[in-house]
């Protein structure tokens, strides 16, 4: 595939709407696939879905757990959907790379963070579970090793974006760029949840900011890892499409599910 010349740049637009979709997409599976149709399917008779956290009148291990789950269910899904990625243009590939990276991230980082805080979903899934200092050694223990290897895979995933021997300029601003706007978008939407500010501190940032982390770190890993001509990827370019539907999709995500969307029954 022809490449463009080392002086032209990804659209930036393009770049964060394509992130700001994908963040939309995870947070909406975690909270929404994950808590809240468990909670549902679990007798729940009340419950309120926003973007940082799930109230329900019944709380069950299972309500828990699911929301990381379904995270690394999404992971899988797109970890296959990559299987083949020259068929895919390279916006749509590049989707493709970050929904499969924040689910892994999320994932994965949560054990860690509930492992080190003894808050959140998994420190609910351990509690009461004796004894406890070693549950949560092993949810540290664990976080620890699959967030390193989600950040190979992802790795793996995003080096078709950058060439042996250039600067890792571009991995850069692939990685920092969506980075920075889903703690911009989750931290907005936040604000708007109906359980209160502490959330956006305790729940919104850490589970963005937090578990992509990774993605400040893999230029550096990846500088030296680049591919041929003939594998890399093409430059993103702007997409009306794109921008139009990632901010119509933000808005809904910061002022109908920010706010909280709640069933009963």
């Amino acid at each position: 595939m022809p490449t463009a010349p080392v002086s032209a740049k990804d659209d930036k637009i393009t770049v964060i709407a394509i992130a700001a979709l994908a963040c939309i997409l995870g947070d909406v599976g975690h909270e929404g696939l994950g808590h809240g149709v468990t909670a549902w399917l679990s007798g729940a008779h009340r419950l309120t879905v926003s973007t940082v956290a799930l109230q329900s009148d019944i709380e069950t291990r299972w309500i828990s757990a699911n929301g990381t789950l379904v995270n690394l269910v999404f992971a899988v899904v797109f970890w296959l959907l990559l299987l083949k990625p020259e068929r895919y243009r390279p916006a749509t590939r590049f989707f493709l790379v970050l929904v499969m990276a924040g689910n892994l991230f999320a994932g994965t980082g949560y054990f860690f963070f509930s492992g080190v805080t003894n808050f959140g979903d998994w420190a609910a899934v351990i509690h009461g579970l004796e004894p406890h200092w070693m549950w949560r050694l092993g949810l540290i223990v664990l976080g620890a090793a699959s967030y390193y290897v989600s950040m190979l895979i992802v790795g793996a995933k995003l080096r078709p974006f950058h060439r042996t021997g250039e600067s890792s300029r571009r991995l850069r601003r692939l990685c920092w760029t969506p980075y920075l706007t889903d703690g911009a978008l989750a931290g907005v939407a936040g604000l708007l949840n109906p359980m209160g500010p502490f959330f956006v501190i305790a729940s919104a940032l850490p589970s963005t900011l937090g578990a992509n982390a990774g993605l400040l770190s893999l230029p550096s890993m990846m500088r030296r890892r680049g591919v041929s001509e003939e594998e890399q990827v093409a430059l993103i370019e702007r997409s009306p499409a794109w921008i139009a539907f990632a901010a119509v999709a933000s808005l809904l995500f910061i002022f109908v599910l920010g706010r909280g969307l709640t069933w009963s029954r």
